[in-house]
């Protein structure tokens, strides 16, 4: 599978999944004064930007000093987006990030893990191990990304009340069916490829 702009961006949304984060942004905000909630969501969704951004710059040194093949972070990151796909297909009541402290908060849980987590992370080092030569398209590809998600957050309170519960639902769990096809895709994308290695 070879990615093109489009397809960075849309895999780089499902990961950060705004439409499913809304529910959490709202809980997390519920105790900060109304003025100050999209200043909070901003500032959160810039510092998942800047560290997201950290890991496309330095991804490539991150994998040489680990070890790490671009095989195994095929196979590793489609595990972890399909992790990811089923939270979102079979939701838990408690929510995946557990309880949050009362309080505005500060990086966690909002800018990581609940945009800069797991799956973003491998997400961006998959993209530039894949690909160095077109970093800045990546870099296009995630700030669009954060920028749709960033609009979405802030307007999360009205969407939630527009679509109702149960319509965010239903976009969640069909956002995480596409993501399981693309993780599935991935390991066996990765699969292929040791398979040939070691056949040769």
């Amino acid at each position: 599978m070879r990615y093109t702009f489009l397809s960075a961006l849309i895999l780089l949304l499902l990961v950060a999944d705004p439409l499913g984060n809304i529910p959490l942004f709202v809980a997390a905000l519920r105790g900060v004064e109304p003025s100050r909630k999209p200043v909070v969501i901003l500032r959160e969704c810039l510092i998942a930007f800047a560290i997201l951004l950290l890991f496309m710059f330095f991804g490539n040194n991150f994998l040489d000093l680990l070890g790490l093949t671009d095989v195994s972070l095929q196979i590793g990151g489609g595990v972890i987006l399909f992790l990811i796909a089923l939270r979102m297909v079979f939701p838990v009541p408690e929510g995946i990030f557990g309880v949050s402290p009362a309080g505005e908060p500060f990086i966690v849980p909002l800018a990581i893990p609940a945009l800069a987590g797991p799956s973003a992370l491998g997400t961006v080092l998959l993209l530039v191990s894949r690909d160095p030569s077109r970093l800045f398209e990546w870099i296009a590809a995630l700030t669009a990304a954060m920028l749709i998600s960033a609009t979405v957050l802030v307007f999360s309170g009205h969407l939630q009340r527009m679509l109702g519960e149960r319509a965010l639902i239903a976009v969640e769990r069909l956002m995480g069916l596409v993501l399981t096809a693309i993780s599935v895709e991935m390991i066996l994308k990765g699969l292929r490829i040791f398979i040939g290695e070691v056949m040769h």
